[in-house]
């Protein structure tokens, strides 16, 4: 069995932010799996089981604020016995242009909260990232913190699908990996 994190805020402010592109990205996983969510208190955020010519795969939106998400995906990682290994969290990044997706299967948060949060509760930077790219503002006097928790401009809306679909076309790729990454 393999956990696959979405990384977000919850609450309909958030919904519709960069910030959210984990949440987004999961909730299109789930759909095209067939899984539905369910809350789970146990672990501060939303499950949904599913799988994927026949490998299980657990799906986990944290319920925390994104700061927090560590405490979420450890709990959830505690209670399954999921090594690292067979992780993989899906988070925005804003110093890759909108729509670029990399891959990496350890290493720093570079400074992404989430991330942060989740290397610092499991103790280790090996756990699989999928980070795609929401941009940097062009306006250079627009704070970072207002960009990321900001809404899709329309281009971007325009490009979402395409952006979704690589995502999924990647994820079921690396599920279907021995460990994730």
């Amino acid at each position: 069995m393999k956990l696959i994190v979405g990384l977000g805020n919850p609450g309909k402010e958030y919904e519709k932010t960069r910030h959210n592109i984990g949440f987004l990205l999961i909730d299109a996983l789930a759909r095209e799996l067939g899984a539905s969510w369910k809350n789970q208190k146990t672990f501060s955020g939303k499950v949904a089981e599913t799988s994927l010519d026949g490998e299980k795969i657990l799906l986990l939106k944290p319920e925390t604020f994104m700061n927090l998400s560590g405490k979420s995906v450890a709990a959830t990682a505690s209670f399954w016995h999921f090594s690292p290994q067979k992780m993989l969290v899906v988070h925005d990044d804003a110093d890759l242009p909108f729509g670029t997706l990399r891959f990496r299967v350890s290493g720093s948060s570079a400074g992404h909260r989430g991330m942060t949060s989740i290397l610092s509760s499991l103790e280790t930077q090996e756990i699989p990232r999928l980070r795609v790219g929401i941009g940097r503002p062009e306006n250079p006097t627009i704070p970072l913190e207002a960009w990321v928790l900001g809404t899709w401009d329309p281009e971007e809306i325009a490009r979402l699908p395409d952006v979704t679909n690589e995502v999924l076309s990647l994820l079921k790729i690396k599920i279907k990996e021995p460990g994730v990454g």
